[in-house]
């Protein structure tokens, strides 16, 4: 009998914010995704956690800084690439909606062999690609 392979999925990714409740209106209220969860924990720490809405994706675990380190991090936690590519079945639908709800696209749409695409910055200048994969 051979072993079965583990089963594994990425589930959460950390983005250091620097004020729960500015993440959670930011990533729930202009991007449109729900919190899967806020406890709060030892001190005024909170587990709070966002995903779009029936995503079956990675969540962000938003955590608020910790340390001078951690503060510098913010809004450039991949060196200034684009660090998080939210995925959409309809570009043209979201790409509207973030526009109304005062999203700051970097850059114009564009088509690739991949599909369509634009970058944005979230609330702290971390990048985003809005994606419409090819078919």
């Amino acid at each position: 009998m051979t072993a079965s392979a583990p089963r594994r999925r990425l589930a959460s990714v950390t983005l250091v914010v620097d004020d729960y409740d500015r993440a959670k209106a930011f990533y729930c209220d202009v991007l449109g995704f729900e919190c899967l969860a806020d406890s709060s924990l030892e001190g005024d720490k909170r587990w709070l956690v966002v995903a779009p809405k029936g995503a079956a994706g990675a969540a962000l675990l938003l955590a608020r800084t910790d340390g001078e380190a951690q503060t510098q991090a913010i809004g450039n936690q991949t060196g200034g690439r684009v660090g998080f590519f939210l995925e959409t079945d309809d570009f043209a639908r979201d790409h509207a909606t973030f526009l109304a709800n005062g999203v700051q696209f970097l850059e114009e749409p564009r088509r690739e062999v991949y599909g369509t695409v634009a970058v944005f910055a979230d609330l702290y200048g971390n990048r985003w690609d809005l994606i419409e994969p090819a078919p």
